[in-house]
């Protein structure tokens, strides 16, 4: 069965209103409120207190259900992460003072939508700012988890180095080999690119294929199937989707050749746990590197246990200029809303 991969469209990261705006002019004489449910980047609360009136949480504490739904209270925009969830419950019954909620993420798949749609709410997303950090992070989990990095950290930080001997720690080369992509967005593309200075060659899937010029001799598979015999490194860059969700699973792994690397930097959700970890213990793969994890932070305990495997606390886009972009890039967003400007990166 093929998956349908959707290539994120390509833009460039630009804060539109960088100026203090009047917003008596449309908000009958005050300013907006913005409830921000995370603790930001300096650079971003700044803005943010320029700008708005703000609601912020100084502890930075995971908020409820329940607790969201009464910080909410008056509040015309909310500034959430991808760690809140806004499932159809919680939206109807977030007051009708709420406007549009702006994500810092890209990925929008703790947002119901389709509620938000019902209740008239904008929902906008951070795309295309993060993808060279996290295309940095897919090709250091490539690494860690070809060269054994963790596994060789531990023994250094535990003083357990005691030798040195031809067969010592040797894990696999990767310069030379094929890179699969999953999702050949802008993230898997610049991933791609990175890949291609290991002299790697490039194997894809997309829903639809490359324009040769995006390309750039990249081969492509009609089906994610067909591609995965080809890969000694998979990398994942697709969203979730209904469509998406566990596509990593037993009978696809088995496609894959014994000695292939999985890197994923997309979300967990698109890998089935059971069936990876599996692969792992039984050698039916060789290794992991992973930045992300279904029900993170409380991630499958099994993983850690692991010797080959290379692990992050997804750290994608955990760069000082990537996660100050990030929320310029949200707050553009809503000042294009409050502007009655629309929104250039409204999902609903």
């Amino acid at each position: 069965m093929a998956i349908q991969v959707t290539a994120a469209p390509v833009l460039e990261s630009v804060t539109i209103f960088r100026d203090r705006f009047d917003w008596r002019r449309c908000m009958n004489d005050r300013t907006p409120i913005v409830l921000v449910t995370r603790k930001m980047p300096p650079a971003v609360e700044a803005r943010l207190q320029r700008d708005y009136d703000v609601r912020f949480n100084p502890d930075d504490r995971l908020l409820s259900a329940d607790e969201l739904v009464a910080r909410s209270e008056g509040v015309d925009a909310i500034l959430p992460c991808y760690t809140e969830g806004f499932s159809a419950d919680v939206i109807a019954r977030l007051p009708d003072s709420v406007r549009i909620i702006a994500t810092y993420s890209v990925g929008h798949n703790h947002i119901d939508v389709a509620a938000a749609r019902d209740r008239g709410i904008v929902v906008t997303n951070t795309p295309d700012v993060l993808s060279d950090a996290t295309a940095e992070v897919a090709i250091l989990l490539m690494l860690g988890a070809a060269r054994r990095a963790a596994e060789g950290e531990r023994l250094m930080r535990d003083g357990a180095w005691q030798s040195w001997s031809p067969n010592f720690m040797t894990g696999t080369q990767v310069t030379g080999k094929r890179f699969g992509v999953v999702g050949m967005g802008r993230i898997g593309r610049i991933a791609a690119r990175r890949a291609r200075g290991f002299d790697m060659e490039i194997h894809y899937y997309n829903r639809s294929r490359l324009p040769a010029a995006h390309e750039e001799d990249a081969i492509y598979h009609p089906t994610v199937e067909d591609l995965l015999p080809h890969c000694d490194v998979l990398s994942l860059h697709c969203p979730v989707t209904p469509e998406t969700y566990h596509l990593l699973n037993k009978a696809r792994i088995d496609l894959l050749p014994p000695h292939a690397i999985v890197v994923n930097t997309a979300r967990g959700e698109i890998v089935d746990d059971d069936a990876l970890i599996s692969a792992l213990t039984e050698g039916r793969i060789a290794a992991a590197g992973l930045d992300v994890f279904e029900n993170e932070p409380d991630i499958d305990s099994r993983y850690a246990s692991l010797w080959n495997t290379f692990l992050l606390p997804h750290l994608g886009s955990a760069t000082v200029e990537t996660r100050n972009q990030m929320g310029f890039r949200a707050l553009d967003n809503v000042d294009a809303y409050f502007r009655g400007v629309e929104p250039r990166d409204r999902v609903v």
